[in-house]
């Protein structure tokens, strides 16, 4: 029955994720709040009723004498005491759903006194309820308020997992921007901070994962002993890149780095070696997923870097690309063509594979790039980057288009009209940009022929004549350029996904 409430709550808990972290998290904090301040004053009720002596237990020298007096057993039970600092792991990466002053605030102020109190009421209880070591918690809370305590600790305990949840979206967050994950879809759910983020596909693999290990395990015990050693990695990973952070970007003088690896992760790395002497007992199952987990990220990664490499090294260039459209078995078809690439400067290879064998283009082709940009937003003015492809009469054109964190991806008509708009818009200017540059290097031959001529009046308005004239003549030219582009985008869109970011 408990297993399978457990399961229930799970999936609850999940489901709520899409609506984000703030909603989610205004949701939990009144609970949060209460839990703590509940927590703080039962400590320190127990504090004062049982034992305040214990406040003697923050010198150093009776962990000192624990030591000397259990040995082993000693070293083992830190495995059991780190899971006392548990969470605090999500610190980091939860850094991206909050600003870093909410989570210091919070930490210095309200969780770690909290914890103090908390513990220090337990150890005073002990004192005198030696036998109920097992129980503690529970045992200590005074009669009064031990039902509405155990109702807060149970939604508490539902509360605590969504961390974890947070801080999983962003990670995978960072490692899709490194090329180290598959390709997912990343929903945010905030306009003020980019790392607030939802990913549907990893929330239902949390989910279904988080089931089957509640039914596997069934027990806390082994569900504590795979969790500690969970923690435990993390937190030394974490202290060793913030070793090479302090070297190589902070350039911090190797006498404070040393004074870190002593004073924090020494103290990580010794409650490491005690949690890994649980690791036949459950702790095996975070080190396995984390090896699996990890051969996917570089396998992934190590065909996504073979393959941009691939395409830069192989890029098409504009004499292949003509003598491709040369060909006698090469035809135009009506229509415009949206070819997605993750290649942002020059053709890539595989348009030349689908032209040779197709044998067919569209009367228009759009070569584009989409890119994230790390910003809410990207105006629409903005969002567009377009450059011609030689020779121009191919009517090709390459296109880099940026979206922000918040902007919707998913409206094809929208981008298909605002992407044609725009793309108007620049061959207008490209236009008379081009015809500029090519006047600039021709104009020596009319400065020489208003030189010899015989009446300076009539040069003037003989070159106002032409002007009026070449400008009428270019204004057209240009018009049937845009009516190539607005006949194509009637006669139909299409969208070719070369590679899709």
């Amino acid at each position: 029955r408990v297993i399978g409430i457990s399961v229930g709550i799970l999936v609850l808990l999940f489901s709520v994720q899409r609506f984000g972290t703030d909603k989610v998290g205004y949701s939990f904090a009144p609970i949060v709040s209460i839990w703590f301040l509940m927590n703080s004053g039962i400590g320190l009720y127990n504090f004062i009723k049982y034992d305040p002596g214990v406040i003697k237990a923050v010198n150093p020298w009776y962990i000192i004498q624990y030591f000397q007096r259990n040995g082993r057993n000693a070293w083992i039970s830190l495995g059991g005491v780190v899971l006392c600092i548990t969470g605090t792991e999500a610190l980091f990466a939860d850094v991206g759903h909050f600003s870093v002053r909410s989570i210091q605030i919070s930490m210095s102020f309200l969780v770690y006194p909290a914890l103090m109190l908390t513990y220090s009421g337990q150890a005073s209880f002990l004192r005198l309820h030696d036998l109920d070591v097992g129980t503690t918690f529970f045992k200590s809370i005074p009669g009064p308020l031990y039902w509405p305590m155990f109702v807060i600790a149970v939604l508490s305990a539902i509360i605590a997992s969504q961390a974890m949840i947070s801080g999983t979206f962003s990670i995978i967050q960072q490692s899709l921007a490194l090329g180290c994950f598959p390709h997912v879809s990343i929903i945010h759910t905030s306009k003020k901070y980019e790392g607030q983020v939802y990913i549907p596909e990893v929330n239902y693999l949390l989910m279904i994962a988080s089931v089957i290990v509640t039914i596997a395990f069934r027990t806390t015990e082994k569900i504590g002993n795979a969790y500690g050693i969970a923690v435990v990695f993390a937190e030394a990973i974490t202290s060793f890149f913030m070793i090479l952070v302090m070297l190589v970007i902070w350039k911090k003088n190797i006498a404070i780095v040393i004074v870190y690896v002593a004073c924090i992760m020494s103290v990580e790395l010794v409650y490491l070696t005690a949690v890994l002497y649980k690791f036949p007992h459950g702790g095996y199952f975070p080190i396995a997923f984390a090896c699996l987990l990890l051969a996917i990220m570089y396998i992934w990664n190590y065909v996504y870097r073979k393959k941009y490499y691939y395409d830069v090294e192989n890029k098409v260039s504009p004499e292949t690309l003509k003598d491709l459209t040369t060909q006698t078995n090469f035809c135009r078809i009506p229509g415009l063509a949206i070819f997605y690439s993750e290649l942002v400067h020059g053709i890539p290879p595989i348009f030349e594979h689908y032209l040779g064998n197709v044998c067919a283009l569209q009367s228009v082709v759009v070569l584009a790039s989409i890119k994230s940009l790390p910003v809410s937003t990207v105006p629409p003015e903005e969002r567009f980057l377009f450059r011609r492809v030689n020779p121009r009469e191919l009517y090709i054109f390459r296109c880099v288009v940026r979206y922000g964190y918040t902007d919707a991806r998913n409206e094809e008509s929208s981008l298909e009209t605002l992407l044609v708009h725009r793309l108007k818009e620049f061959m207008r200017d490209d236009f008379w940009v081009h015809l500029k540059n090519n006047n600039q290097i021709e104009g020596s031959g009319d400065v020489v022929h208003m030189i010899h001529g015989t009446n300076h009046n009539d040069n003037i308005d003989n070159a106002e004549n032409e002007e009026d004239v070449m400008m009428r003549a270019n204004e057209s030219e240009l018009e049937k350029e845009v009516e190539v582009v607005d006949k194509a985008s009637r006669d139909g869109i299409v969208h070719l996904m070369g590679e899709n970011e």
